[in-house]
């Protein structure tokens, strides 16, 4: 393997970006552009910052792989293909470090990492000027916000959770000067608590310098903007279990009553149908999702979400899991979140979630006004150990959305446990295949629940996390 895939990448994308014609008189090289002219017209520089969302959008990424990832290691699928090439050795945790998927994710948000460090370094010498204060404090947001996401990413797979040890334990390379020429494969990996302060930082910045609304629902929904970063710091403290400041930056884009909407910025609230959110991929619901909107933008070959979970339209790799999350009397039949289960003629389980064929170019959700909803109950009811009205109410603006017979009240819950629990399973319902399973367990210290032919395992298992990649290992001697 390549060293370094992902400085490869990084590098040839931004040149890509900013290369020209020759001249006659100064003939320049297309595929070795000086890093400067990438950064020398208004253009070039919107051109890179689309190459860092299409980095993001990776099929091994957000283009679908790190959802079914996310997915697959709980407990609510269950594998039908024995395909190795889609997901087999993740879902009963056999994997290895040499294994493609697990290189291949680990590469991909290097290469989106590098791609901002060097789109950062170049405004910083000379790309601020030319796109002028407004844009370049736009832009520059941007870059951190997708930094942040990828360490995120990266953190939630291939290192122990914050819970285990406040966020000692051996975390990632942080890699924050750009890549572009040999000689910086080594690197010691921070700890845990050190990528997330990292994290927040570039959240912190991008709040400040992202725009507070675009004017246009597409760009609202697929550009980062200041409630795009404040809702991924929701996530982001949720996974450190940091209660209070999950309810600090939520309470800025979370009405204090019902109908919970931003009162800032873009109107960020919850569809009446939540059917429409993946049918009209714009409405102020989706925080931030990855577009697919042509053939030439798909996913590629096997990573797409249909594919994997509807075999309709797709190869049927994952059906659900009749003992999980679906076995649950909660979860009723009135509930219009089960329209997204298909049973086929067996009786078989499926999701169809996502239910365009190919090129599968259904819009993959990064993040839904319904998770800050829930990351705040959650919080609420953690940091003040009892059946919170507040919590009460964000957990049946969700679930009233979908199952009006349903409502809970106070009474329902005896002690704060029970509701903590209740708030949980609507998560598991709520993301059932926008990959937020293996996160939520990860972040509370649970074990990854026994599942057909799987057995369970445990924080102390190595399998827990994924491996280190050989790809890093083999040219990082400070691993």
């Amino acid at each position: 393997m390549k060293k370094y895939l992902y400085l490869f990448v990084a590098i040839a994308t931004l040149l890509f970006a900013g290369a020209c014609s020759k001249t006659k008189l100064n003939p320049v090289s297309t595929t070795s552009l000086p890093l400067s002219s990438t950064f020398s017209t208004t253009g070039r520089i919107a051109n890179q910052i689309n190459g860092l969302y299409s980095a993001a959008k990776s099929g091994n990424l957000y283009g679908g792989r790190y959802l079914i990832y996310g997915d697959v290691r709980g407990e609510n699928f269950l594998n039908q293909t024995g395909n190795v090439v889609t997901a087999l050795a993740i879902w009963n945790f056999t994997v290895t470090g040499s294994d493609p998927e697990i290189n291949n994710t680990w590469n991909d948000a290097y290469a989106a990492i590098n791609m901002a460090n060097i789109f950062l370094a170049g405004m910083e010498a000379g790309g601020n000027t030319v796109a002028g204060a407004t844009l370049s404090k736009n832009y520059n947001g941007e870059a951190k916000f997708v930094r942040a996401l990828m360490y995120y990413t990266l953190l939630q797979l291939y290192a122990q959770p914050y819970v285990n040890g406040s966020g000692s334990q051996p975390g990632l390379p942080l890699r924050l000067t750009p890549i572009t020429g040999s000689g910086f494969n080594n690197l010691a990996r921070s700890s845990v608590s050190d990528i997330y302060k990292q994290i927040l930082s570039d959240l912190n910045d991008a709040e400040g310098s992202l725009p507070t609304d675009y004017g246009d629902p597409g760009l609202n929904t697929t550009r980062a903007h200041v409630n795009t970063a404040i809702a991924l710091k929701t996530r982001v403290y949720l996974s450190m279990g940091d209660y209070a400041s999950v309810i600090t930056e939520a309470n800025k884009i979370v009405s204090a009553s019902a109908p919970f909407k931003a009162p800032s910025g873009v109107a960020n609230t919850l569809q009446a149908n939540i059917g429409t959110v993946f049918t009209n991929y714009n409405t102020p619901e989706s925080i931030l999702s990855m577009p697919f909107t042509g053939a030439n933008e798909a996913p590629g070959t096997q990573n797409q979400l249909a594919y994997y979970y509807l075999p309709t339209i797709g190869n049927g790799e994952f059906s659900l899991n009749p003992s999980g999350i679906v076995a649950d009397a909660g979860w009723t039949a009135s509930d219009a979140r089960k329209s997204f289960i298909y049973t086929d003629s067996k009786g078989g389980l499926w999701l169809s979630k996502y239910s365009s064929g190919s090129p599968y170019l259904d819009w993959v959700p990064v993040m839904r006004y319904s998770e800050v909803l829930l990351n705040l109950a959650e919080a609420r009811v953690r940091t003040t150990n009892s059946v919170d009205a507040q919590a009460v109410a964000l957990l049946n603006a969700v679930r009233n959305r979908s199952d009006p017979t349903t409502t809970f009240t106070a009474g329902n819950f005896a002690t704060a446990t029970d509701l903590i629990n209740a708030i949980l399973k609507e998560r598991d319902i709520e993301f059932l295949g926008e990959g937020l399973r293996s996160p939520d367990i990860m972040r509370l210290g649970l074990s990854f629940p026994a599942k057909g032919s799987v057995k369970a395992v445990d924080p102390s298992n190595a399998a827990y996390i994924f491996p280190a990649p050989t790809s890093e290992t083999q040219y990082n001697s400070l691993w």
